[in-house]
């Protein structure tokens, strides 16, 4: 296993991306996938070979505010640090920014708190019926 990261996804394409939104009930398809990673403002990739095994992206103002919607690595190469390899050039990429935040689910809380995050009470809206994106829903379930 040879780990690469890039911040480029100008040449990413979809047959890349195979894998991703594990245990989602309904995903976004690959093409709605690279639209989302298009559509934020810093994305990074974790790639073995052609592969992308990791990614992580964020959306912000530019200017005061980043909130880091998706990590996700493949399970296959999950505990080899690759996701903190990727929290940690997002947070260096963000590091102008005041506020960073993301949302975890409460067994995840750990594992941030020791990257640097702090716990914030926090709202949400789910509208469940767009959960693929722009009604592109592809099921995960076997």
């Amino acid at each position: 296993m040879d780990v690469t990261y890039t911040n480029n996804i100008e040449n990413l394409t979809a047959d890349q991306l195979e894998g991703f939104f594990d245990d989602w009930p309904t995903c976004p398809d690959e093409e709605a996938h690279i639209r989302i990673l298009a559509g934020s403002c810093k994305v990074w990739l974790a790639m073995d070979g052609r592969q992308c095994v990791g990614r992580i992206n964020a959306i912000s103002d530019g200017v005061f505010y980043a909130y880091i919607p998706l990590l996700e690595v493949l399970p296959a190469y999950q505990g080899k640090g690759i996701g903190r390899e990727l929290v940690e050039r997002m947070l260096k990429s963000l590091s102008s920014m005041y506020a960073i935040d993301l949302q975890c689910d409460e067994s995840l809380e750990g594992y941030y708190r020791q990257l640097g995050f702090m716990s914030n009470i926090g709202m949400a809206i789910r509208n469940r019926e767009n959960q693929g994106a722009d009604g592109q829903i592809t099921s995960n379930s076997t």
